[in-house]
């Protein structure tokens, strides 16, 4: 069972080392998200059918691993099925949903900009909805 968890993981971690080797990015923070969003922008328009994808899935694995390390974050499952990064118990982020916002909207939609707003969103979690009409 720890098997099956961990392969998924041990895959995203290193197509995450991959692209911050192939970027030549020294760590997993937020200069290498801004050098990620240069990168991103630089492909728009440029990338075959064929490869968006596989582009799409790495570069969202390194945006991912940055926000684990620098925002305390945890790889999971969110509720509708789709892996992202957990922050703080509360809030739930799809990279790959992020990179392929940029790589469709351009600069409007940064990764850089999202993961500068996290500190933000961390500050203003959702408060927890009461279950009962008071």
């Amino acid at each position: 069972m720890a098997d099956e968890i961990s392969a998924p993981l041990a895959s995203i971690l290193a197509a995450a080392e991959q692209v911050r080797v192939q970027l030549k990015l020294k760590a997993f923070d937020a200069e290498a998200v801004a050098h990620l969003a240069n990168f991103i922008e630089a492909q728009r328009g440029k990338l075959p059918d064929a490869e968006r994808e596989g582009v799409m899935m790495a570069l969202g694995c390194f945006l991912g691993q940055c926000l684990v390390q620098v925002y305390r974050g945890e790889w999971g499952t969110g509720r509708d099925g789709t892996t992202g990064v957990g922050l703080a118990g509360k809030l739930f982020f799809n990279p790959f949903h992020l990179v392929n916002a940029q790589l469709n909207e351009g600069e409007s939609a940064s990764v850089a900009a999202f993961f500068a707003s996290v500190p933000a969103r961390l500050k203003t979690l959702p408060a927890v909805r009461k279950a009962w009409i008071s």
